[in-house]
């Protein structure tokens, strides 16, 4: 399986409007060494929205050339435009993403058979792994189970889904209505051992942006069948998982990586600092985790 495991929803560090490259391959580097087993640049917590085209090609080639081969790379590659998707997936091939993954069209609200059109003929146009990204709280359409099953039957290159529903339910319908095989990647922390108690496969992270070792030390020990052990860390992370979502992602789990000292706390508007109530329930998360002194 291409894509398992903990993988990291990376965030896009910046410094004085720019992306900041040096803190990005320091941020790289750190979640290597401490047994990541994938990275996402480009997606919802890597800012892709405010990025323009140039920065979100600069962002996918330097993770891709930073890694090295040493850890799959997904690239954030979806739109709303389908032709826009299309150009974007092109590129993450070209620059050598192991694959890319597409959020579902936001805003459009697709039927199921727009959703359906959209992914066939992205899998139609470009030769790349593809993961469909379902998260209905941002994008106001939900990819149902039928609809992936029928794209993962029909479509030997859309291999997996990063499923952030946070519903169970749906995730184990999705699981049946797909291939063996195929990939169902958690889209929330929360749900990231459930989800594989049911047969997931992992998870794309927010959390592992701060804890990679621990997020992908409870994968592998889920793997290796140590589901206690497992069970304990996905708990002891819990006040984490709900800390970095105390506001919109991803500004807590940014302001939490400027606390820690890997990159200068900068968002592109609308996004703003974290509220002064959130920031002192942000920081005793991160102390009780020994993350910050």
């Amino acid at each position: 399986m291409l894509f398992s495991g903990a993988m990291t929803a990376l965030v896009t560090p910046f410094k004085n409007g720019a992306v900041d490259e040096d803190a990005y391959r320091a941020l790289i580097e750190w979640q290597i060494a401490e047994g990541i087993h994938g990275l996402v640049p480009c997606g919802t917590t890597g800012e892709s929205a405010t990025l323009t085209h140039e920065e979100h090609e600069r962002v996918i080639g330097i993770c891709i050339e930073q890694v090295a081969g040493r850890v799959p790379v997904l690239a954030g590659a979806g739109s709303n435009n389908t032709e826009e998707a299309i150009r974007l997936t092109r590129f993450a091939r070209k620059a050598g993403a192991d694959g890319a993954l597409l959020i579902t069209p936001y805003y459009n609200k697709p039927t199921q058979e727009g959703l359906y059109r959209h992914f066939r003929a992205i899998a139609g146009a470009v030769d790349i792994p593809l993961v469909p990204y379902n998260v209905p709280g941002r994008t106001g359409c939900n990819m149902l189970p039928a609809t992936l099953g029928r794209l993962a039957r029909e479509c030997p290159t859309i291999v997996g889904v990063k499923e952030a529903t946070g519903d169970l339910h749906q995730g184990s319908q999705t699981i049946a209505a797909c291939p063996r095989g195929f990939s169902v990647l958690s889209g929330d922390d929360f749900t990231a051992l459930p989800l594989m108690s049911i047969g997931g496969s992992g998870v794309i992270s927010v959390t592992s942006n701060i804890m990679p070792g621990a997020m992908s030390r409870m994968c592998t020990l889920f793997k290796e069948g140590n589901l206690a052990e497992a069970a304990r860390l996905h708990h002891e992370l819990y006040d984490l998982h709900q800390a970095m979502f105390v506001e919109s992602n991803p500004i807590p789990v940014k302001t939490a990586l400027a606390l820690m000292g890997k990159m200068d706390l900068e968002l592109r508007l609308p996004l703003c600092p974290l509220s002064d109530a959130h920031l002192d329930e942000l920081r005793a998360a991160l102390h009780r985790h020994a993350l910050i002194a």
